[in-house]
């Protein structure tokens, strides 16, 4: 907060200010002008508006002190500096702070204290500073920070970069994973509002994923060699981005893998939610607005638009869709993954998600867009292992020969196998699990048959009638 003294030394200044223009008006004008004048100003400074102007005026012209600005959205683009001021300012110590905030976010965690001041005082090698939060008409937030003229370049060069380093530091200490989700353009304000997010507490990793482990230790290889990818995609000359398409039946673990990766890696997850987009323009301005180390999923893409219809039919109708912008379509949305914006922004995962692999246009899932394929299939008996262990604990038992054989004969979700496995109040008894899981198998088994033999007579049927 600023001095009281400097407050009182600018308004000193602007009344000095009008007195002299007074005596000046005095001086020159004859007597019925300086009355006219007079009458002016006085009824002038009755309206607030106009007194604000003039303060403002003479305090701008006499005033000592800069003013940096440091907008939270820029040209439709996050400004990490704003992220990384307010967790330094938030870091500031509260034990002499008059106005503080209370928060528990947890039930099982502790009460927070944080800052709640618009204006924080900071002191930076014997010169202070005025930080303050600004909040426009059009709700865009800013940071102000004040100095005097003097400390310009130890300020400039010096405290600010030192400011966004700190915070920058902070933050990564503290990070917690976040999963954001795309609000409607309705709610937009300018580029503000376009994201919400809440804390990522999915317990999920690579250790109690359900997959083969050559499989799983390939995907993590991988991930860890594009997150030190950086001056490789630098010196080949591509975007720092990854895509990957995870696609198989329902319940096979896409989502799980998914919140596995985030969790390996650390990564923000942007839930990308296509049908709340109107057209390429807010695609753009969304995925642009997302921030380095991240992942941005599109789960089950082939439901979300129509990115899935016919190839001829789609650039027929390309120059209407264009035109009137009612929609988001293919070339807007590969735009981003492989054209000239997917370079706005560093280390990002873009993932898909599919049941339908065979609905998909090529040209979106193509080797180069979607870097990696990854099929997430029916429960082996490798990934029904690992089930067993993060529900039972269990490493080996005599009914696991049983399971492995009916394993090999059916196809069955690993959701599926977790739901039998999952204990009942939370009483683990091994035997009753195991042979809940072998007569849901051998039910399954059934049903299979019967839908097979079923098939089978249609077929002879349709032959005979043929």
């Amino acid at each position: 907060m600023m001095m009281m003294g400097d407050t009182f030394g600018t308004i000193g200044s602007s009344m000095a200010s009008l007195f002299f223009i007074w005596a000046t008006v005095q001086q020159i004008f004859p007597n019925h002008l300086k009355i006219a004048i007079k009458e002016f100003l006085l009824s002038s400074f009755q309206q607030l508006c106009f007194a604000q102007r003039v303060s403002d005026y003479f305090t701008n012209l006499f005033s000592p002190y800069v003013d940096i600005n440091f907008p939270e959205i820029d040209e439709y683009r996050l400004n990490h500096a704003f992220s990384a001021i307010e967790t330094y300012l938030e870091s500031k110590a509260t034990d002499k702070s008059k106005h503080l905030k209370g928060s528990q976010l947890k039930e099982n965690k502790g009460l927070v204290l944080k800052r709640d001041e618009v204006k924080i005082r900071d002191e930076y090698k014997g010169a202070n500073v005025w930080w303050e939060i600004v909040t426009a008409s059009d709700e865009e937030r800013s940071y102000k920070l004040t100095f005097h003229h003097r400390a310009r370049s130890l300020i400039t060069d010096s405290y600010v970069p030192y400011v966004v380093e700190e915070g920058k530091l902070i933050k990564a200490k503290k990070q917690q994973t976040r999963l954001f989700t795309n609000n409607p353009s309705s709610q937009w304000i300018l580029s503000h509002n376009m994201w919400r997010s809440i804390e990522f507490e999915h317990p999920a990793s690579f250790e109690t994923l359900a997959m083969e482990q050559e499989k799983k230790e390939e995907i993590m290889s991988d991930l860890t060699a594009f997150t030190n990818g950086k001056d490789y995609y630098k010196k080949i000359g591509k975007a720092w981005k990854r895509g990957y398409l995870l696609y198989g039946p329902p319940g096979t673990g896409k989502s799980t893998m998914i919140s596995a990766m985030a969790n390996f890696l650390n990564y923000n997850i942007y839930d990308l939610e296509l049908t709340a987009i109107k057209n390429n323009s807010e695609l753009r301005k969304l995925l642009t607005s997302t921030s380095s180390k991240s992942i941005v999923v599109i789960e089950d893409i082939d439901c979300s638009v129509d990115l899935t219809a016919n190839r001829t039919k789609k650039e027929r109708n390309s120059i209407e869709q264009d035109k009137d912008e009612s929609s988001v379509t293919l070339s807007g949305l590969l735009n981003f993954i492989d054209g000239i914006w997917s370079a706005c922004g560093q280390e990002r995962i873009v993932v898909f998600t599919t049941n339908h692999l065979e609905k998909l246009d090529p040209a979106l899932i193509r080797r180069g867009r979607m870097d990696m394929h990854i099929e997430l299939s029916y429960c082996t008996y490798e990934a029904f292992k690992i089930l067993a262990k993060n529900y039972l604990d269990l490493d080996d038992h005599p009914l696991f020969k049983n399971i492995k054989s009916l394993l090999k004969e059916i196809e069955i979700s690993p959701a599926d196998v977790a739901e039998n496995l999952m204990t009942r109040n939370h009483i683990i008894d091994v035997d009753e699990s195991l042979n809940n899981l072998i007569k849901a198998l051998e039910e399954k088994k059934n049903s299979q048959r019967s839908q097979h033999d079923e098939d089978k007579k249609k077929s002879n049927k349709f032959r005979l009638f043929g």
